[in-house]
């Protein structure tokens, strides 16, 4: 059933380099967004998103590269389907869940959290990020989709982590200038 929607999607010479650019621009672990991660820790206004974003991408590491990859080790679409004329060169890592996305939306709902017009632009890009991965032939759409839902996840719960923290550090410097 799931191999069957994949071999649907039109596959054309555009098709092919644009998500091609997509899912490199993802980097192979998700670099794009330790760098967006890195680059909202300069401004002062943005900076607890940066944060945020760093502590998701930690936490989609951990919890979907590390263990639930190996821990379920499901194989790839295209490990099942050698015969799939492939873009990309095959990996050779499980394919449950895909951490491309749920870096992506980790990311994006980290930045979604407290600035609501970037936070879109973010989920759109995530959004082309994840069906790469489907177009490339390396996830079915059960992986893609259980990424998302880590990263939302994931990405709401370091938004909350940061809240935490900033108030732990806000009522600690107010006492300490009250001394």
């Amino acid at each position: 059933m799931e191999m069957s929607f994949l071999y649907a999607i039109p596959r054309t010479e555009l098709l092919d380099s644009f998500f091609l650019i997509v899912t490199n621009i993802a980097g192979s672990y998700g670099q794009l967004w330790v760098a967006v991660g890195l680059a909202l820790l300069i401004p002062k206004k943005t900076r607890w998103t940066g944060i945020a974003v760093l502590i998701s991408y930690a936490g989609v590491y951990l919890f979907g590269q590390m263990i639930l990859k190996n821990l379920i080790s499901r194989p790839r679409p295209c490990q099942v389907d050698q015969a799939f004329q492939m873009l990309v060169e095959r990996p050779s890592s499980s394919s449950f869940p895909s951490t491309h996305s749920a870096w992506a939306f980790a990311a994006a709902t980290a930045i979604f959290m407290k600035f609501k017009k970037a936070g879109i632009a973010a989920f759109v890009a995530a959004a082309l990020i994840a069906f790469s991965r489907m177009y490339m032939f390396l996830h079915y759409p059960t992986d893609v989709l259980c990424g998302m839902i880590l990263g939302i996840l994931l990405g709401i719960a370091a938004d909350k982590i940061c809240d935490i923290i900033k108030r732990k550090t806000k009522s600690r410097k107010t006492e300490s200038e009250e001394l």
